[in-house]
């Protein structure tokens, strides 16, 4: 009979912190440009240089803290982390192992209808390290330190989760509490939010842990369910064939959808963390923490309950809406400019998805304003455009940010509301259209989808097709 196996998973999330320089130096944190450009003595390790602390790092830390439920060390320090690698500049990193900024935390998932914690064993700051970009035509490898120092805050999990699924319920929570703090983009795809699987397989019912890995190399949701999927079954596969697992660090191939073994797994030891003597220790006090508390957001979970009282929208629409402080921020921008609720919502969930669909966009990399989109919204209220214009002038709000009044204006798009003009028109095409009018007057309501449709081809879309339909109607 074969053995059942469960899966114990704990995760090491890294998210680089947003803020505008790092966090010893006061270089650049942004993302990309030239090579080696956001650098200086510090952040490049130089001998005789000297870290300071960015104040900004520890308030961004010590607001995820907050979110996560985290007991706040309010006396805490920094360590040398010590290892030799070439995109470590300084041959140590500067992390926190004895007194990490937030212990002891937890954060609510939902997996298939059901809810459970998962806990957090800590979160620390540390800076992170350059990046190698290996040339394989050369077969070098090239460091940009552009990224050596950016802040980071490391959220170290319990192995509290079963599944992928539960993984990525985890992450995503993560994420959406880190964005609606602003603490980070948390682009998976740009490196700010990075996560490593330490997994282990036991035999169901048993108490005591198995031998773990560690996947590396995760950039995606996706990537991340895959990874585990596989590492499971590879450590279940060793298992069966009486093979050891051995503790190590393994990378994770997506396109081969492989991993491989990268280096022994370290432990705390093998790093000789010691203080380090260059930066004094952190003193966080009661009215900074209370100041930081006083900051928080209102986050996803209060969102919805009060979209649900104040906007009377329905649950699927507060569900995609606050999936994301974007669109939450542009619904309820639009709602103060005097939009109704079900009329902003039905322009963010369907023509918005499609056009971030069409661009392949994230809710995240928006750029029209809640002033244009209220100014849509009027227009079509007032009867200044039809739906089908409307969709058209949103779709210029959507890439340029147009005033909608001025390029409705200058297009000349506007419904004509002359009655004579229509009335002429409609004749015309009733003249034109011999056997869809009899139809018409036979009764056939169908047939009178054809003539508005030959009317408002005729106004060059500029009419209201209700009014079309009411004066085919009466003339007929």
């Amino acid at each position: 009979m074969s053995k059942t196996y469960e899966t114990v998973i704990g995760l090491e999330v890294h998210v680089e912190l947003a803020t505008k320089t790092k966090i010893f130096c006061g270089c650049s944190t942004e993302f990309g440009g030239e090579p080696n450009t956001h650098t200086c003595p510090v952040c490049t390790g130089m001998p005789g240089s000297l870290p300071v602390l960015n104040k900004a790092v520890v308030e961004k830390a010590v607001a995820v803290g907050l979110a996560t439920n985290c007991t706040i060390t309010q006396n805490c320090k920094f360590d040398r982390k010590n290892y030799f690698y070439p995109d470590n500049p300084q041959n140590y990193q500067i992390s926190q192992l004895y007194y990490p900024i937030c212990r002891d935390g937890k954060v609510e998932i939902e997996t298939d209808g059901k809810k459970k914690f998962v806990r957090i064993h800590e979160i620390h700051m540390e800076e992170d390290a350059g990046k190698l970009v290996h040339d394989p035509y050369t077969d070098s490898s090239l460091v940009d330190f552009n990224r050596s120092g950016v802040p980071l805050i490391e959220i170290v999990s319990e192995p509290d989760m079963r599944s992928a699924e539960e993984v990525i319920a985890y992450l995503e929570k993560l994420r959406l509490i880190i964005q609606y703090l602003g603490t980070s983009d948390c682009k998976l795809n740009e490196g700010s939010m990075r996560a490593d699987v330490n997994l282990s397989v036991r035999e169901a019912g048993t108490e005591e842990f198995g031998t773990r890995t560690e996947t590396k190399n995760l950039n995606s949701f996706k990537a991340i369910a895959r990874a585990i999927e596989h590492e499971r079954e590879r450590q279940i596969d060793l298992l069966e064939s009486g093979e050891p697992v051995i503790q190590e660090t393994r990378r994770w191939d997506d396109n081969q959808e492989y991993s491989y073994a990268m280096r022994s797994k370290e432990d705390a030891q093998d790093y000789r963390y010691f203080p380090d003597p260059d930066l004094v220790p952190v003193h966080i006090t009661d009215e900074w923490l209370e100041e930081i508390r006083n900051a928080q957001p209102e986050f996803r979970d209060e969102k919805k309950l009060r979209y649900k009282e104040e906007y009377q929208i329905p649950d699927y629409d507060i569900d995609i809406l606050t999936n994301s402080k974007k669109l939450a921020d542009l619904f309820e921008a639009t709602i103060a400019l005097g939009a109704q609720p079900k009329k902003v919502s039905n322009w963010l969930m369907v023509e918005t998805m499609r056009l971030m669909k069409e661009h392949s966009m994230d809710p995240e990399d928006l750029t029209f304003s809640a002033k244009n989109l209220a100014g849509l919204i009027r227009l079509t209220d007032d009867k200044v455009i039809n739906s089908s214009v409307a969709k058209e002038v949103f779709e210029k709000i959507f890439t340029d940010d147009i005033d909608p009044e001025a390029y409705v204006k200058e297009h000349g798009l506007a419904t004509v509301n002359d009655e004579d003009t229509l009335k002429k028109v409609v004749e015309e095409v009733i003249a034109k259209n011999p056997k869809a009018a009899d139809d018409v007057r036979s009764g056939k309501d169908k047939a009178i989808g054809a003539l508005v449709g030959q009317t408002m081809k005729a106004m060059h879309g500029k009419a209201d097709p209700s009014a079309v339909n009411q004066m085919i109607r009466k003339l007929l």
